[in-house]
């Protein structure tokens, strides 16, 4: 996930940029403090930065952005719009995402409109001052256990944690810090992908 903050030395493009040479499949761009006209001006470069890369780009929250911008998918939280509402005007190609905190918001979601779940949050994160309570691994293994769809840990998330991240089940790791505003983003994602190759071959 990009943070404007964490990325300013490099700049958010170029930080997706270097991540996804490193191997990270998924650029997630996140600012709570621009507008729509500004994420879309973002996204857009972003897009343009990805082409050919195969990673797949993620819009936080602001679905008429991702719209715009022609986004492979949408993230929302349990507080930004209903799934229903978000999957009708994303339409059918684009992929949605949705956080869940809770075994039973995991078990509520509907698969018929989510793909994937952002489980967690494991850790405090600075990054996103307003989460949830940190469940912890035993509190993400609940989720995922009672998601009907793949989940994605979020939540103050480095590298040292993807053994057990995937032991509780979680198929991918959502990470800011560990990427973002590090002074080499490209050494930083292939340490990440790495360690995930190597406890998923």
């Amino acid at each position: 996930m990009l943070d404007p903050g964490l990325c300013a030395g490099v700049g958010m493009v170029e930080t997706a940029r270097a991540a996804v040479a490193g191997g990270a499949t998924v650029v997630q761009l996140r600012d709570k403090a621009a507008g729509t006209a500004r994420m879309i001006e973002t996204g857009r470069a972003l897009k343009a930065a990805l082409a050919g890369t195969g990673a797949v780009l993620i819009v936080n929250d602001d679905v008429e952005a991702a719209v715009a911008i022609g986004a492979d998918g949408l993230h929302i939280g349990q507080g930004d719009m209903a799934v229903t509402e978000a999957r009708a005007r994303i339409g059918a190609a684009m992929v949605l995402r949705l956080s869940v905190e809770t075994p039973a918001l995991a078990a509520a979601v509907d698969q018929a409109l989510v793909e994937y779940i952002g489980a967690g949050p494991v850790f405090a994160t600075p990054s996103k001052l307003d989460h949830k309570a940190p469940v912890g691994f035993e509190g993400l293994a609940a989720q995922v256990a009672a998601s009907p769809v793949p989940a994605v840990a979020i939540g103050g998330l480095k590298t040292e944690h993807v053994a057990q991240v995937l032991k509780a089940g979680a198929q991918g790791v959502a990470v800011v810090s560990a990427i973002c505003g590090q002074p080499d983003p490209k050494a930083a994602a292939r340490a990440l992908r790495d360690r995930i190759d190597a406890l998923t071959v």
